[in-house]
């Protein structure tokens, strides 16, 4: 890999342009309390997760779309005062980690990728904290584009704002069930200073969006997420600069 420096420079001549505001076209969801959150440790066995409130990921972000077996997944949301907590079930054939440093082409690699804005606004997200696009790596690290303490933007880790742990069935067809809790920060974040996340509440709507990047032993090769997104200049791959393409998600008790 090439220094940092180079690597964003690179992305953003080639890949981050400045696009017109898009949109998502899916209507707000409603999140379930739940008074006991779910153990994070990739077993979906939690009393929380009894409902059977799935949602689906199928909306093509990027690439091809694959069979069943190759990749499909469903998700379930719950929430308390301090998480937002996922539980997704995914089918996918083959993981691979191509890049062992969590910080190069992250999203490369097979990982779950989870869209959050605190106060549902929308817009810019790339070189600020208005929004995350949290990539939740196979060695459960988490990694996502911000300004450092210098205010340069560069893939950063942010492993305390998303705790979360996959495992695989062992009998067929071997589904994987990753949890995570994820601790909701807003635009007033600052990297590696003292943050606060916001104490969710009843009532409360989350600019939300759940995607997979599959990669079958090199380079992705399917994107699909939550949400359908209107395409600009035929991009849909949207979600990791511009919040607009979120889904929104309303807490109700």
């Amino acid at each position: 890999m090439k220094s940092t420096k180079n690597l964003v420079s690179a992305l953003t001549s080639v890949l981050f342009m400045t696009i017109p505001t898009a949109t998502a076209l899916a209507k707000t969801d409603s999140v379930m309390f739940t008074a006991t959150p779910p153990v994070i440790d990739g077993v979906a066995n939690d009393a929380a997760w009894e409902a059977g409130d799935w949602h689906d990921m199928t909306s093509l972000m990027w690439g091809t779309t694959p069979e069943p077996s190759d990749f499909s997944g469903r998700y379930k949301l719950r929430w308390n005062e301090s998480a937002l907590y996922l539980l997704a079930e995914i089918q996918d054939d083959h993981l691979s980690d191509t890049y062992a440093n969590p910080l190069e082409r992250y999203w490369d690699d097979d990982c779950l990728e989870i869209f959050i804005d605190a106060d549902a606004s929308g817009g810019d997200h790339l070189n600020n904290y208005n929004a995350f696009a949290y990539h939740l790596a196979l060695d459960n690290q988490v990694i996502d584009i911000g300004p450092n303490e210098a205010g340069e933007a560069v893939p950063l880790r942010y492993n305390d704002h998303v705790e979360n742990k996959w495992q695989r069935e062992a009998a067929a067809p071997h589904k994987i069930y990753w949890e995570a809790a994820v601790r909701v920060f807003d635009d007033s974040y600052q990297y590696g200073k003292d943050n606060s996340p916001v104490t969710l509440k009843d009532g409360m709507t989350l600019g939300f969006m759940l995607a997979y990047c599959d990669a079958d032993g090199g380079d992705r090769e399917h994107f699909l997420g939550s949400h359908e997104i209107t395409p600009v200049n035929g991009d849909k791959n949207l979600g990791y600069k511009d919040a607009s393409v979120f889904g929104k998600v309303k807490l109700t008790k």
